[in-house]
């Protein structure tokens, strides 16, 4: 449930809901908004009197939430959450270009492509150092040597590092490295693995199961939210369907219906969504007229010889044509590139 404090409710008022919620066995979020503060409470209603807690002072109501995912949801925070990276903020008027190879494959591939994407206007450097595959004999990433990699290109160009988390022993190693932390596709109702990174707060990209429906998709998020880490953004990359022409088919239609069911910001992949280079730049612009908050961008300078994911990795010149043609569509919306503060 929600309770709706009165404009104006005094702090003692807000703290003294709290400690009635959290005596009574409620696990309590707060969101404070413009003019009012929420308190979101979740725990077993037959616990607590909702007449008596309504007639608390400063409270003005007591509103049950309906839907299955009660923190991810727009009944508990109205306005869009801004998910902080370092000094970028995800999920304002600014969009953000995550750019970078499918995996880290060596020191002189990942330097080369976060120099060029960082030219370009990216402000975040993806590249996997440990590859979840669906072949136990296809290229699995560099590991710990990967993650070395990664916090060099950092150093060099400023870019925020996105790298994915498979398993839950290594979450905190990934997480002394990244700036943000990936959970994949694979992943997605690993709720172990949510909880665990839920729990280190740092932001999390979290991308949509291949055939997972949106609820499924929002409940995933709870987990997170769930262990009080806001920090989430969400990551459309495309559902199995019975199509295939294309790798996975994009489901922009998602990036609008979420926007409209959760105060998350909402990025799209347009790499893995339809897993052909050709593709790549006409999904971008879509997902961004679709309403997507950033763009996550497969780059690699010789995606012929790629160890992973060749066929839809785009080249540096190709990313910098798609990075010029994005802005002029975020301009039609009102919306601008964001970029990296000097």
């Amino acid at each position: 449930m929600i309770v709706v404090m009165q404009g104006g409710a005094k702090e003692e008022e807000i703290e003294a809901v709290i400690k009635r919620l959290e005596e009574a066995g409620f696990k309590v979020h707060l969101s404070r908004g413009v003019v009012r503060t929420l308190i979101g409470a979740i725990g077993d209603k037959s616990r607590l009197e909702l007449q008596s807690l309504e007639a608390m002072p400063g409270v003005e109501k007591v509103v049950p939430i309906l839907k299955p995912y009660k923190l991810a949801g727009r009944e508990f925070k109205p306005d869009d959450t801004v998910v902080q990276v370092g000094k970028l903020r995800i999920g304002g008027p600014e969009i953000h270009l995550i750019a970078g190879p499918c995996a880290v494959e060596s020191r002189e591939q990942l330097l080369e492509t976060a120099h060029a994407v960082r030219e370009a206007g990216a402000t975040m450097l993806r590249g996997g150092a440990f590859k979840p595959r669906t072949s136990p004999y296809s290229f699995q990433g560099l590991g710990e040597r990967g993650l070395e990699i990664l916090a060099e290109a950092r150093e060099q160009t400023g870019l925020a590092v996105v790298t994915e988390v498979t398993d839950q022993a290594m979450a905190r190693d990934v997480a002394e490295v990244a700036d943000v932390l990936q959970i994949g596709s694979r992943n997605m109702q690993n709720f172990a693995l949510l909880q665990a990174v839920g729990k280190l707060g740092k932001p999390i990209l979290l991308k949509r199961g291949l055939s997972s429906t949106i609820e499924e998709w929002l409940l995933a998020s709870e987990y997170i939210l769930a262990e009080g880490n806001f920090n989430v953004i969400l990551c459309e990359r495309g559902i199995r369907t019975f199509e295939t022409y294309t790798r996975n088919t994009l489901d922009l239609s998602a990036v609008a219906a979420v926007k409209q069911l959760s105060h998350l910001p909402v990025v799209a992949d347009p790499s893995h969504g339809t897993g052909k280079r050709a593709l790549v730049l006409p999904l971008a612009r879509a997902a961004i007229a679709a309403g997507a908050d950033g763009l996550l961008i497969e780059v690699h300078p010789n995606p012929e010889n790629a160890l992973s994911d060749g066929p839809q990795s785009i080249k540096p010149e190709q990313f910098s044509t798609l990075v010029g043609e994005v802005a002029e569509m975020a301009r039609v919306l009102g919306r601008s590139l964001a970029r990296i503060q000097e």
